[in-house]
């Protein structure tokens, strides 16, 4: 099980699945739902804070340098089109539903970088996040449970 819980975790808080596969992963090797839900859930909502740490750092240290300069205005043209207009047009509720849609390049990471990119204030960005995170989260749960029981079910 503890395995399985840190396997959860790692995949709840890497940027190519988030708690889109950790969840599922953690129902399908049969831990609680309750469990596959909360470590989910928890990694998923440390991604704001450190990768705003990491974004900060970064950036002033070393944005002198040409070559990380060009790939931060790459991500972020990136982020933008990715994004789209609704973030910045409707700034904390298109943020919000831009993090809860559980498909592939929206979720935390994604909207870390487009509230930064965006200037959205730190307060409302984590605001925002965290509320996308936990509705996505109760979405991959409710629907990990439920598609466990189906295959249960054949």
């Amino acid at each position: 099980m503890l395995e399985t819980l840190i396997y959860t975790f790692l995949l709840s808080i890497s940027p190519f699945g988030e708690a889109r596969a950790g969840i599922p992963y953690a129902v399908l090797n049969d831990l609680p739902l309750a469990w596959a839900f909360m470590v989910g859930l928890v990694a998923n909502l440390l991604i704001f804070p450190l990768l705003s740490w990491l974004i900060d750092t970064f950036s002033l240290k070393l944005w002198p340098n040409r070559t990380y300069r060009k790939s931060v205005i790459n991500l972020s043209k990136r982020a933008k089109k990715g994004v789209g207009n609704e973030v910045q047009k409707y700034g904390f509720w298109g943020l919000m539903i831009f993090v809860m849609i559980p498909l592939p390049g929206t979720g935390a990471y994604m909207g870390t970088i487009a509230a930064y990119v965006f200037k959205i204030g730190r307060g409302s960005a984590f605001l925002a996040i965290s509320i996308g995170v936990i509705i996505s989260c109760i979405l991959m749960a409710a629907g990990s449970y439920y598609g466990n029981m189906g295959l249960e079910a054949l």
